[in-house]
C-alpha cells in the first residue's frame, strides 16, 4: 500500500521530500548547526542585552551646597537618592574643580547662597547651575537632562508641600508613547534578534552547502535526477524551520529574562520572521554557490550578513541621520525592514501599515537572491 503511494507521488515532489529529509538528518547529526542556531542566540542576546545600553546610571557628579537652608539641604538629599547619580558633597567648587577637570566627575551642580531666598519667590525660579565636561557631549548632555528632570520633580513636590503655585511661568510635560521610561533595552533586544536571525540563518546555509563542496558530497548529490528547484528548496526549508525554532528560544528569552513587553501576536511575529528568514538563507545559498569554501563562507556571511545588519539597519544608528549613499545602500539590507518590524511587535503592536510595505521589501530581496541563486546553481562539475 505504501509503495503504490509512493509511486504515485509525482517525481518532483518525492525527490524534494528526499532531499528534506536528507537535510534534516544532516542537522542532526551535525553538532554544529545545532549550536549555532540554539547556542548562538542566547550569548549575542546576553551580551547585546546586559551590555549595550543606551542608559546611563550612577554618573559622578559634584553638588556644591552653599547655602545650608532646609530647602538647599532637602534638593541635596533628593540627589543623594536618585540612582542617576554618584554625588560627592563640597561647600565650595574649588574643591571638587580639579576633579572634573581629571575626569573623575562628570559634571558640578550648584546651589547658590540665594537659593532658599531665591525660591521664597513665586515669579522666580531659583538659579542652579550645572557644569558639564564638554569632553563627552553624550555624557554631558544626560548630566543636563537628568538634573533638570530632578529639578522639575522636586520643584513640583515642594511647591505642593508649600501649598505654592509653581513660580516656572510655562512648563513643557513630556510623554512618551509605547516606552513610557525611555528604557534602551526595550528597543535595542528586538533589534538584536534580527541581527542574531541574520547571522543565522546567512551562516547556517553558507558553511553547511560549503561543506558539501569540500567533502565531495555535493558532486554525488549532482548525478542524481534532482534539478536545480528542488536542491534550492530542500537545503532551505529545513534551515528555515531551524531559524523559526531559533526565533522561538529568542522570544522567550526576551520575554522572560529581559522583561520586554510583547504587544503583537505571535502569528503576526512568524509570518514577518518567516519572509526575513528566507531573505537571509536565501543569501547564505547565494554566498555559498559561489565560494564553496567554508573559511571564505564564512567570512563572507560575516561581512555580507552580520555587519549590515548591526550597522545598516537602524538597531543602533538612525537611518535618516546617515549619508545619502549609505542610506540608499540600507535598501538593499534585509534586516533594515525587519527591525522595524520587530520593534513595532514587541513595543506596539500588529500595525500593519508598518508591517506590510517592510515584509514586500524584505520578499523582493529574497526573491532577487532566490533568482541570482537559482541561476548560479549549475550542475555540472567545473
Amino acid at each position: 500500500m505504501g509503495s503504490r503511494m509512493s509511486t504515485a507521488q509525482p517525481g518532483a515532489l518525492r525527490r524534494l521530500r528526499a532531499l528534506m529529509i536528507k537535510e534534516s538528518l544532516q542537522i542532526v547529526r551535525d553538532p554544529s548547526s545545532i549550536l549555532i542556531a540554539f547556542v548562538l542566540p542566547p550569548i549575542l542576546l546576553f551580551l547585546n542585552g546586559f551590555a549595550l545600553s543606551l542608559d546611563v546610571e550612577q554618573l559622578r557628579v559634584g553638588l556644591v551646597l552653599e547655602d545650608d537652608s532646609p530647602e538647599a539641604r532637602d534638593f541635596a538629599d533628593a540627589f543623594r537618592a536618585s540612582r542617576f547619580f554618584e554625588v560627592h558633597m563640597a561647600k565650595d567648587r574649588r574643591e571638587l574643580e580639579d576633579d572634573l577637570l581629571r575626569g573623575s566627575l562628570r559634571g558640578l551642580i550648584i546651589v547658590p547662597e540665594t537659593f532658599a531666598q531665591d525660591l521664597a519667590q513665586a515669579t522666580q525660579a531659583a538659579p542652579v547651575q550645572v557644569i558639564t565636561d564638554g569632553s563627552e557631549p553624550n555624557t554631558a548632555n544626560f548630566v543636563q537632562n537628568y538634573v533638570q528632570g530632578l529639578w522639575a520633580n522636586w520643584l513640583t513636590q515642594w511647591a505642593r508641600d508649600q501649598g505654592q503655585p509653581l513660580s516656572e511661568p510655562t512648563r513643557l510635560v513630556p510623554r512618551m508613547w509605547y516606552n513610557e521610561e525611555l528604557i534602551s533595552r526595550y528597543f535595542l533586544v528586538p533589534g538584536t534578534i534580527g541581527t542574531v536571525l541574520t547571522l543565522i540563518g546567512t551562516l547556517l546555509t553558507a558553511l553547511v552547502v560549503a561543506r558539501e563542496w569540500e567533502r565531495g558530497t555535493m558532486e554525488a548529490m549532482m548525478a542524481t535526477p534532482v534539478g536545480r528547484l528542488e536542491l534550492l528548496l530542500g537545503k532551505l526549508l529545513p534551515y528555515y524551520l531551524l531559524g523559526l525554532g531559533s526565533l522561538t528560544f529568542c522570544w522567550v528569552i526576551t520575554v522572560t529574562l529581559f522583561g520586554v513587553p510583547f504587544r503583537g501576536s505571535l502569528a503576526a511575529l512568524y509570518l514577518v520572521s518567516s519572509v526575513f528568514l528566507v531573505s537571509a538563507l536565501a543569501l547564505g545559498l547565494f554566498i555559498s554557490t559561489v565560494s564553496r569554501n567554508q573559511f571564505v563562507a564564512s567570512q563572507a556571511a560575516l561581512l555580507a550578513g552580520y555587519l549590515p545588519a548591526f550597522l545598516l539597519s537602524g538597531f543602533v544608528f538612525e537611518i535618516a541621520s546617515m549619508p545619502t549613499p549609505i542610506r540608499i545602500l540600507t535598501y538593499a539590507v534585509s534586516a533594515s525592514y525587519f527591525v522595524p518590524c520587530l520593534q513595532t511587535l514587541f513595543l506596539v503592536g500588529d500595525v500593519w501599515e508598518v508591517l506590510l510595505p517592510n515584509m514586500a521589501g524584505m520578499a523582493i530581496i529574497a526573491a532577487v537572491l532566490l533568482f541570482i541563486t537559482l541561476r548560479k546553481t549549475v550542475k555540472r562539475l567545473d
